[in-house]
């Protein structure tokens, strides 16, 4: 139950993120938005996290639904770090409009990480998602370092 949830609220993310410029009207709408990708990403890619690490029993289903899911919202939240979205009650770093080339290129490698995770989830196998799952948080984590405040 819980995983149609989780797949109902990528599908209506998704749905809501194809005219993602035209639908901020205030720039606190986009950090609204981006807050909640990465929050809904989080949980899933913490699901990964929990079989790949072992906390968690491994379910090759769950798996593949859960890397599918982080798979697409892993696309949403750029689209809302637009002008204006660097004030209010945000834990983006200035970092990410000052150096917008090197913030680019990291959300690029994790959207990359997260691909080979979504792929390696789908093999069925605990193995390939423990070899896929360490690169994938690694591209998080270089964001987090970079980019947010604690």
């Amino acid at each position: 139950m819980k995983q149609n949830y989780g797949l109902m609220a990528a599908l209506v993310a998704m749905a809501l993120s194809l005219p993602a410029h035209a639908q901020f009207a205030k720039p606190e709408d986009a950090v609204k938005y981006r807050k909640a990708s990465f929050t809904v990403m989080a949980a899933h890619f913490g699901r990964l996290g929990a079989m790949a690490n072992g906390r968690a029993p491994y379910d090759a289903k769950a798996a593949a639904e859960n890397a599918d899911i982080v798979a697409t919202l892993g696309k949403l939240p750029w689209a809302a770090f637009g002008e204006g979205t660097d004030k209010g009650e945000t834990r983006a770093k200035p970092e990410i409009w000052k150096e917008a080339a090197k913030y680019k290129e990291a959300s690029d490698k994790m959207q990359a990480e997260i691909a080979k995770l979504n792929t390696a989830a789908k093999a069925g196998n605990v193995d390939a998602l423990k070899a896929a799952f360490g690169p994938a948080a690694a591209s998080c984590k270089a964001c987090h370092d970079n980019f947010r405040k604690d």
